[in-house]
């Protein structure tokens, strides 16, 4: 099932997205939104696909879509330095804050919720802010049943679904403030989420899932998870252990390589750039970058 956010009449909706149809079949109110819907369990989502049938059903292109998620347990949890490739393309590149080698466990960092927005809404760009604003295509997953030091055999059994991000960073904050990650990447208004939420059940294989970006219809990156130095299943082991996952958590799992600030020379995100980010059988994020004051 592909779960979609949109709003009706002032009022938040979950529609069921039929891609081939190019349509979506509108939920009833009373089932909530897709926040809701996660956090129902299987109840829930067997529920939503029972009201299917009776939905009635408008055209994707008469509807503008939301964010899938829009209220959040935490900050969004993420992963760097997840495929090798990207890993490697930027080493002597992080301004002096190189690792000594590669990491043998995965490392985790957060961003703000308010840096979400939706698949075709603009990306804020604000240039006095930062100058090297860059773009990162990645897999998102979301939890659907709590865990903690949850066995890696049965990590997969706790994700809800996938769905496509872009985590576009601000590559001098980054480097401005110690090498950490939090602050160059939670800029409001800069993370393009969705297009909707894939049920986990549709997606056999989240090991097998091609990951790209174009910038003006130039390709940047392309992938596919295969290439993940940790696959999903330790990401969740790795990230549960001792701390508690819970139901509508958002995981990013990495990005592959073709980063601007890794180019020669670095290529930056400006304002009007078109940015289209697609994750095969996920669907597909297309954002503008708009000038935007954000001081």
């Amino acid at each position: 099932m592909k779960l979609a956010a949109l709003t009706v009449d002032g009022r938040p909706r979950a529609g069921a997205v039929d891609e081939d149809a190019k349509a979506l079949a509108l939920l009833p109110e009373w089932l909530g939104t897709v926040d809701v819907l996660v956090r129902g369990g299987p109840e829930g989502l067997a529920a939503a696909r029972a009201a299917v049938a009776d939905a009635p059903v408008v055209a994707l292109a008469d509807v503008r879509l939301e964010s899938p998620l829009q209220h959040f347990n935490r900050d969004i949890l993420c992963t760097g330095w997840n495929y090798w490739d990207h890993f490697e393309e930027s080493r002597g590149k992080r301004g002096g804050q190189d690792p000594a080698g590669r990491p043998d466990r995965p490392t985790f960092f957060t961003k703000g919720p308010d840096t979400v927005i939706g698949p075709a809404d603009d990306i804020a760009y604000d240039p006095e802010l930062s100058a090297q604003w860059d773009y990162e295509a990645e897999i998102a997953l979301v939890i659907g049943r709590d865990g903690r030091s949850i066995p890696e055999a049965e990590a997969l059994g706790h994700v809800f679904g996938y769905l496509v991000a872009n985590d576009v960073s601000q590559r001098d904050l980054q480097r401005a403030h110690g090498g950490q990650w939090l602050k160059g990447k939670s800029i409001d208004a800069t993370m393009p989420l969705g297009p909707w939420l894939t049920t986990a059940d549709e997606v056999p294989d989240p090991g097998a899932l091609r990951v790209r970006c174009e910038v003006n219809g130039e390709p940047r990156q392309d992938a596919t998870s295969a290439k993940m130095a940790f696959p999903i299943a330790r990401l969740i082991a790795e990230l549960s252990l001792g701390m508690t996952l819970r139901a509508g958590d958002v995981l990013l799992t990495g990005t592959p390589s073709g980063i601007g600030s890794a180019r020669d020379p670095q290529v930056f995100l400006r304002d009007g750039d078109v940015v289209v980010t697609r994750v095969d059988g996920l669907g597909e994020l297309r954002n503008r970058v708009v000038r935007t004051s954000l001081m």
